[in-house]
Parts: C-alpha cells; structure tokens; sequence
C-alpha cells in the first residue's frame, strides 16, 4: 500500500541495513543567545535514548552495533548523526566528524540530520569528497515539518518553505539522497497542509519522507500551550484520515521511512493519543485497504496535468 524504506533500503543495497544513531556535541542555530528552539522542541533535541555525545563517533557505532549484529545479525550500516542540526558545526569538525562516521567497518551510507538552513556549497563539497573516497552514499534529512508558513512561523521554526526549497536545490547538484521530516498535525495545520505537504515534497523529488504524529515533550512552549488549553490536537482519526491523504497524493517512488512519532513515556505528556505506534499503524493499514487506499492513487497533479484533457492522455 505504501513503499516502505525498508523495501527501499533493500533496491538500494540488495540486503537489510540498520540505522546506528550518533550524537554529535553539537546543538542548533534555533537555540543560540538564550533562545528555546521550536516549541515542540525538548532540551536534549530527539535524542531521548541517544549515547553519551561526549562518546567519540566510533565509540558510539561500536557500542550500537555490538547490539544491532546480535539481535538481527546485520551485515551492513548506516551511520546516522541523528539529533539537533549536524551541519551547525564549524566546517573543520564536520569534516571530521564525518570521515569517522564513512571510514567505520561495513557503513555503506552516512546520514545527516539537519535544518534547510544549515545547506551550503562547501559543506556539500566535503560530503562529495567523503563519498567519493569512502564510496559510501549520503543521505541528507531536512527538517521541514511543514510548508504551511503561518505554521512554521507560529512554532517558532526559524525557516519558512523557501529556505526549505533552496536547500533542496543545493543537494540536488550533488545527487545526494534527501529524507524530509513532517508532521501532518502541527497545530493550525488542516487536511489541505498535509495534501500540499505531499505535492511539495513529490515536485521536489524528495528521496524518503518521515512523518511524525505530534508528541508534546515536557518543558516546552508547546507543552505549556497543551496544559493552559491554548492549543488543541486533531483526534486520532483525524491523524490517519491526514496520513492517508498524504500518501495518496505523495510520489509512489518516494519511500516512507515512519508514519508515527515514538518518544518514552516519561519524556511526554501526550504521545499518540496513548495508543501505541504499531497499534495505530494496524489501524492506518486497515483503514487503507478497506478503501482501496495506495501511495500515489492521486499523483496526476504535476507535468502539464491540465494538458492531458486536450490529447487525451488521461483516459490512457
């Protein structure tokens, strides 16, 4: 019904390959001189079950694969520098930190998590360089979350959708992979946001999409928001009615890496309507088939979609 990334992992190497986390010392520009972040944001990023970032990268892929190869006997890696924006860094240590990561036995990829507006042409040059002598692939994972602008203004992201599509322009010169992130229900964000989320990210060609269900961590401007009743959440079935549109109008070749956001419990006041992730995947996955739901059953929109009413290219 959906391309999964694990399906698109395996076109890609031809075998099962797993994520190993990093957590660089590292942090993002939406924090400096005091700032808060965005508003859904924790102290500690999405790092809720990160390694020690004082732990150097090969420490770290290390002690996680140690555990990865004993449970699912895994041949091949992915180094993922997951949390807060990993390109934040002084370009020397990037650099660094990178070559680590492409140079650990059996990486066939490295990862970056980063914002659209820490893109920029050397940065790029020294991932080229990275793949090319390592001969590993890259795959760079945007922040998006949305592309409605009164939304990414209101969480204070600190980007808008241009910077968003600037960067994406960037990384296309260097053929990199690209994962965008999106939550289908920020607050003020409706059914026509996560429709126009899907459009957006097929004309840009994205590589894979993540999708996160809406946690509200503890700490933060949105959980201050929740508990003063300031702000309201769609219901559950609202969430799989958006997530299901979103697939529908979403690129068949684009893959999906997650439809549901996961955090500890003990790290959030709301998560997934306390209702577990896989649970509420069952639901989504049923829901599709009882409708005869697919990824991509309404991706007529782009190429010149208008034109084909005069050749009759629509009834082909």
């Amino acid at each position: 019904m959906y391309y999964t990334y694990s399906d698109y992992l395996k076109n890609k190497y031809h075998e099962k390959v797993y994520k190993l986390p990093v957590n660089l010392p590292v942090t993002c520009p939406n924090r400096l001189n005091g700032a808060c972040g965005c508003d859904f944001c924790a102290e500690q990023g999405t790092g809720f079950e990160a390694l020690n970032p004082q732990l150097s990268v090969t420490e770290q892929l290390t002690l996680t694969r140690e555990k990865i190869e004993k449970k699912y006997h895994a041949h091949k890696f992915i180094a993922y520098f997951q949390n807060y924006t990993n390109t934040f860094l002084p370009i020397d240590r990037f650099e660094k930190y990178m070559r680590e990561g492409a140079s650990f036995p059996d990486v066939v990829e490295i990862s970056i998590s980063t914002r659209p507006v820490c893109i920029r042409s050397d940065y790029l040059e020294i991932l080229e360089k990275i793949r090319s002598e390592f001969q590993v692939e890259i795959t760079l994972e945007l922040g998006l979350q949305t592309v409605n602008y009164h939304t990414l203004r209101n969480i204070h992201r600190g980007h808008t959708l241009a910077e968003f599509i600037d960067a994406m322009w960037m990384i296309r010169d260097y053929h990199f992979d690209t994962c965008a992130h999106v939550i289908l229900n920020l607050p003020g964000d409706d059914l026509i946001d996560a429709i126009e989320s899907a459009k957006i990210l097929s004309a840009l060609q994205v590589s894979t999409v993540k999708l996160h269900s809406l946690y509200i961590a503890k700490n933060t401007r949105l959980c201050e928001a929740y508990e003063n009743g300031t702000i309201t959440l769609c219901s559950k079935e609202d969430y799989i009615t958006r997530a299901i549109t979103f697939l529908e109008y979403l690129n068949p070749e684009i893959a999906v890496e997650r439809l549901f956001s996961r955090i500890p419990e003990n790290d959030a006041v709301f998560c997934n309507w306390g209702t577990s992730w896989w649970k509420l995947k069952d639901e989504l996955l049923s829901t599709m088939q009882k409708a005869d739901s697919y990824q991509g059953k309404m991706y007529h929109y782009l190429h010149g979609a208008a034109l084909r009413s005069l050749d009759g290219s629509d009834n082909l």
